[in-house]
């Protein structure tokens, strides 16, 4: 500094106190800090480098950071490039430094050089997570005549891809070979990671193979694109070809072979590795856990701890994870203990995985005094809490938590939608849905399942076709799961067509689409088209299971094809492996029942490999009241009842199979029984949707609003009936009453009172649709046949066992059920 020219001192004064208000945006009459600084310089009238970097080191505060920049800019070092570029880096790495003051010191440089635009750009990717800024200043680095160097374009690139924006990186990629530096092997690399992280791995091949040198991160990062995108073939290629396979490279190839459930090679290889690190042994623990192999996964983690090697959050949280899924409550505590041990107990992830143990193997407290306790609570916990009081049934516990939630995401709502339909709770999942819809919150295909499945149990058919016409507006993907659930619905509702379009709509079909399609054709009464079906199936190479062969058989069932289901049963065991359960024992041992093959019938259930339940009892004791034979019948009615006590349908059948004889005596001895023993009869109950309201009646029900309407409707069809020759069957009345009264008794049923609703409420020619929760009686039967003549109306009851669509006077069962 020219001391001895005063009037250069003033002119640099003046120029250092406008730089300084335009850096600290300080209005004019704030310059006493100024003021200091000016006499700080005139006892230092000079700084150099050593000088700056001495004070920089020392420099623990913003105002000292100040000061230094002050002394920069009065003495004029500010324009020494190098200087600033020593500024700049240490300005954009201390975190008492504001970002933004390092941009304006930065804005006010006349010539930054291209190492202080690549701190700029580093500082943004890297320190501020902004990629997209440090793009838009390498815009305007162009307009500069600084050229770029070898460590501009790796940053740009990683901007790029932490974009996964594989456009702008190609336009960079452009710039490298304009630039003359795409032979450097740091730019090649970044260029072989761009685009690997946006799947390209053809144009990361490209790149690799036209390397000149090829390093040990060349290789590594490869590698990596291949296991990202789940190549096997080419990242085990890759990997031969490597000149030295580090353990990093190693621990990758089996995260891929975990990923892709080669669990034998991940082993070979991990038995190979040398050094084995950390990584090592939580990659090759999460590869077991992944694959459902968790005693391995537990064995492996035991033998890490035995082994002395440190664990982290990432391991202890898969060791958790192979605990909850063999529900080894004891062992996920001791990997809670160790956690305590090493100090990672906090982390968020291993909190969460505890609170899903502990709710899974039932210790809700555990699980609540974790939740309670967190401090790092995330959305994740609180879900996984919900999750937790529901699996142990505690319902409105769950949902007290969840209304106390300030933040829910669709999982939140999923899992209190998913629980209430687990738990029965279906109007409760309806009403929860529809409020999500009212939020304009987007639900998941486990939201949209379980919804359905609730409008299925509650045969709310206009509500569920609503949901399909909203999959189908908002383009959800209907894949297996959800498209089957939706065949289901439909099957279950009697909608036969609708449930066939959507399977015929279906890219992808699973065994378990097979199984609702046979099932539900069977249970509508299309058994041909049923077993049509499963040949069908057969053909696409799609393996059946037992489920299959519980549709199957149970559609030779619904039309008494004897010999086809003893063929189907055989084929079980001969040409598909499969060993029949007890259900398939009942489905025939019901089949021949039905056919009146008694004794055939009582004879396989003797032969049965396991004991028998109590459905397959109650199809042989159902068939012996159809058939009459009583003596059978009461042979086992009272065996069942010994066996049993407490179960009200062998009660009901053998109380049936005495009243049919007249044997008013032994009636009442069985309801004596009965009440001894607390059995309660399962009333009848039938379920009929009406504009969106599921209505509800049982058996003499006098409760609805509009019972008067209903009586009177009775009082039409019986008069309608009446014409039409109809006669009671005064035999489904198992009371010592008169034949009026047993009249009356019928006309009380529940299905007979939900379609007189039927009739007043839903217009024709739109069905009338029903579901029972016991089998229709053979009276209900005839009165239903003959409404749908006399009032020329479709009407659809779904029973205990199957669908019945009258029309015209007619029943798809065709009077066999």
């Amino acid at each position: 500094c020219p001391a001895s020219s005063s009037t250069y001192c003033v002119t640099l004064l003046r120029r250092g106190r406008s730089l300084l208000r335009r850096v600290f945006l300080l209005p004019p009459c704030a310059f006493v800090m100024f003021e200091h600084v000016r006499r700080l310089t005139t006892l230092t009238p000079t700084i150099n480098l050593s000088i700056l970097e001495t004070n920089l080191q020392r420099c623990q505060w913003v105002n000292q950071f100040k000061q230094i920049l002050s002394q920069m800019i009065l003495t004029g070092f500010i324009t020494d490039t190098y200087a600033a570029s020593r500024l700049i880096n240490f300005s954009t790495h201390s975190n008492f430094i504001p970002f933004n003051f390092s941009l304006k010191i930065f804005n006010h440089l006349h010539n930054p050089n291209t190492f202080i635009w690549n701190t700029i750009m580093r500082s943004h990717l890297e320190l501020h997570n902004s990629p997209h800024q440090a793009i838009n200043f390498y815009k305007l680095f162009l307009f500069q005549n600084t050229p770029p160097d070898h460590y501009t374009y790796p940053i740009l690139l990683r901007s790029c891809a932490s974009r996964v924006s594989e456009a702008e990186g190609k336009q960079i990629h452009d710039h490298v070979v304009k630039f003359g530096l795409d032979f450097d092997v740091y730019v090649r690399n970044t260029l072989i990671n761009l685009y690997a992280v946006c799947g390209n791995m053809v144009s990361a091949r490209q790149v690799f193979e036209e390397s000149l040198v090829l390093d040990l991160v060349s290789w590594n990062t490869l590698l990596a694109g291949y296991v990202n995108v789940g190549d096997v073939g080419e990242a085990e290629f890759v990997y031969d070809r490597m000149p030295e396979r580090n353990t990093i490279a190693s621990n990758s190839m089996i995260v891929l072979f975990g990923r892709k459930g080669c669990v034998v090679k991940a082993r070979r290889l991990f038995d190979r590795i040398g050094g084995k690190d950390m990584v090592s042994w939580s990659a090759m623990i999460s590869c077991y856990e992944q694959n459902g192999m968790c005693e391995e996964a537990l064995v492996l983690f035991a033998n890490m701890n035995a082994c002395g090697v440190m664990v982290d959050e990432v391991v202890v949280v898969s060791a958790i994870s192979a605990c909850t899924s063999l529900s080894v409550v004891w062992m996920g505590r001791s990997v809670h203990s160790l956690a305590a041990k090493v100090g990672i107990q906090d982390y968020v992830s291993f909190q969460n995985a505890l609170i899903h143990l502990y709710s899974s193997c039932g210790e809700i407290l555990d699980a609540q005094k974790l939740f309670s306790g967190g401090v790092l609570l995330d959305l994740v916990s609180w879900n996984s809490m919900i999750s937790g009081y529901l699996m142990c049934g505690l319902i409105e516990d769950a949902k007290t938590l969840f209304d106390s939630m300030v933040e829910k995401d669709v999982v939140s709502w999923s899992a209190m939608i998913s629980g209430y339909a687990q738990h029965g709770c279906f109007t409760e999942a309806v009403a929860l849905f529809q409020e999500m819809q009212l939020l304009g919150i987007r639900p998941d295909e486990t939201a949209l399942v379980s919804v359905i499945s609730a409008c299925t149990h509650m045969a709310a058919l206009d509500l569920g076709k609503w949901i399909h016409a909203y999959i189908s507006k908002n383009k959800f993907q209907v894949n297996v799961i959800l498209g089957t659930t939706l065949m289901d619905m439909y099957m279950k509702c009697g909608c036969v067509e609708n449930a066939l379009e959507v399977f015929y709509a279906m890219e992808e079909k699973g065994v378990s689409t097979w199984n609702a399609l046979i099932l539900g054709l069977a249970m509508n009464g299309l058994v041909e088209k049923s077993l049509n079906m499963f040949e069908d199936m057969k053909k696409t190479k799609t393996l059946p299971n037992e489920i299959t062969f519980m549709g199957v058989l149970g559609a030779c069932r619904h039309m008494g094809l004897v010999d086809e289901g003893r063929r189907y049963f055989s084929s079980m065991t001969q040409e598909h492996k499969i060993e029949p359960n007890v259900k398939h024992y009942g489905c025939v041992v019901d089949l021949l029942g039905r056919a009146g093959l008694l004794k055939e019938a009582e004879e396989l259930i003797e032969s049965m490999p396991m004991t028998p339940d109590v459905a397959t009892w109650g199809a042989l004791l159902g068939a012996c009241r159809k058939h009459l034979n009583n003596e059978m019948g009461e042979r086992l009615g009272r065996k069942l009842i010994q066996l049993q006590p407490d179960h009200d349908g062998f009660h009901v059948l053998l109380s049936n199979i005495y009243a049919s004889k007249g044997n008013w005596g032994d009636v009442l001895e069985i309801r004596g029984n009965m009440a001894h023993h607390g059995v309660v009869k399962i009333p009848g109950c039938s379920v009929i949707e009406a504009n969106g309201i599921v209505h509800e009646f049982l058996a003499g029900d006098k409760t609805h609003p509009q019972i008067n309407d209903i009586e009177h409707m009775l009082d039409v069809v019986a008069a309608k009936l009446k014409i039409e020759g109809y006669a009671p069957i005064t035999s489904e009345v198992s009371l010592d009453i008169d034949e009026e009264e047993k009249e009356t008794a019928l006309f009380s049923h529940s299905e007979k009172l939900a379609v007189a609703f039927g009739l007043i409420t839903i217009p024709p020619p739109a069905p009338i649709r029903i579901i029972k929760n016991l089998r229709i009686c053979n009276d209900c039967h005839t009165v239903v046949k003959l409404i749908s003549k006399a009032f020329e109306r479709e009407i659809v009851v779904r029973d205990r066992h199957r669908f019945h669509h009258f029309k015209h006077g007619s029943c798809s069962c065709l009077d066999f059920w």
